[in-house]
């Protein structure tokens, strides 16, 4: 059985490449957290850079893993990935720059600025670059058959929330534009023309993530669904880890039906944290309609998904005492 190592290097090398490279930047950035004391709206100039490069080298691998797992479009599928890595690359270089330099990257409307004049450009266009590949990946994934039934529902679903995760921060751009000045960590006034926050802009933030206590965050449902493929692989491989003692997971259509029930209800997830941020509700201040739609989703997703485990166990059970 080939090792990881082995397997690695069969990988997509610009994305391997991006992935070291982001794991790199969340070490500097957890130094620069312990040793560099600088604020930016109450939290350090060095937490944007930690979850970004987090993310990116979460994402970026997964990509990596998945273009091995292509049969059609791969030319077009390594071309792509490599898009990705360099956009992906340039994006997170600039908002580390930004942070290094002690100001905002995202929104900032200082023109007198000239670092900041032409590194905002670069996040422009950078997004939506990131966000073309994804959806191109997201044909090619759709258009063929990357492994067994499980594998396929969890790919295919993670892969169309990934898209969904990269167009909501397109409208959190359009839905309300809040200009306004605010302080940097040198102590300079910096005029911005947009804020993550929906209903309050620059609230406080959730500790680490940042998300708005006090108002709507589309960051909310963007890191939801921008992971969900990450989510769906691990239930898939944990079904079929369990599958080796439990008889009644063998068969691969209960695993993809039990992925597909997963993939729905995070798909459900996806749609109420939305909902939420986009009536300016904070996550953690769920009002009694997001209770129900919750409440909702549960009763629909857990007696799916018992109906399904009951069913197969009644079906190991016959054919163990045939």
């Amino acid at each position: 059985m080939p090792s990881f190592l082995t397997l690695l290097r069969t990988w997509h090398r610009p994305l391997a490449v991006c992935v070291l490279l982001m794991l790199g930047l969340v070490l500097t950035a957890g130094v620069g957290l312990v040793l560099d004391s600088r604020t930016l709206l109450d939290e350090s100039v060095w937490i944007k850079p930690l979850k970004f490069g987090f993310a990116f080298a979460l994402h970026a691998g997964t990509l990596a893993w998945l273009l091995t797992q292509l049969r059609k479009g791969r030319r077009l599928g390594w071309w792509i990935g490599t898009v990705f890595a360099l956009a992906a690359t340039v994006e997170v270089g600039a908002i580390t720059a930004q942070a290094a330099r002690g100001t905002f990257s995202h929104f900032n409307a200082d023109q007198s600025d000239p670092v900041t004049a032409a590194l905002v450009p670069i996040l422009t266009y950078g997004v939506m670059i990131i966000i073309v590949t994804q959806l191109i990946l997201a044909i090619v994934v759709l258009i063929q058959r990357t492994g067994g039934a499980a594998l396929n529902r969890a790919i295919r679903a993670g892969v169309g929330l990934a898209v969904f995760g990269m167009l909501v921060p397109v409208y959190w751009l359009v839905a309300e534009i809040h200009p306004r000045t605010v302080t940097d960590a040198n102590g300079v006034q910096v005029p911005m023309y947009q804020g993550h926050g929906i209903g309050d802009p620059d609230g406080n933030g959730m500790p680490l993530t940042g998300w708005s206590v006090s108002g709507g965050d589309f960051r909310v449902p963007h890191f939801f669904a921008l992971h969900a493929i990450q989510a769906l692989l691990l239930i898939t491989v944990l079904l079929a880890r369990l599958a080796v003692k439990r008889s009644w997971l063998r068969e691969e259509k209960v695993r993809a039906r039990l992925v597909g029930i997963a993939a729905l209800g995070y798909s459900g997830l996806v749609a109420v944290v939305t909902w939420q941020a986009w009536r300016g509700q904070s996550l953690i201040d769920p009002d009694a309609p997001t209770l129900i739609a919750l409440a909702a989703l549960a009763l629909i997703i857990a007696p799916a998904a018992t109906g399904v485990i009951a069913a197969a166990r009644r079906a190991s059970a016959t054919t163990a005492a045939k």
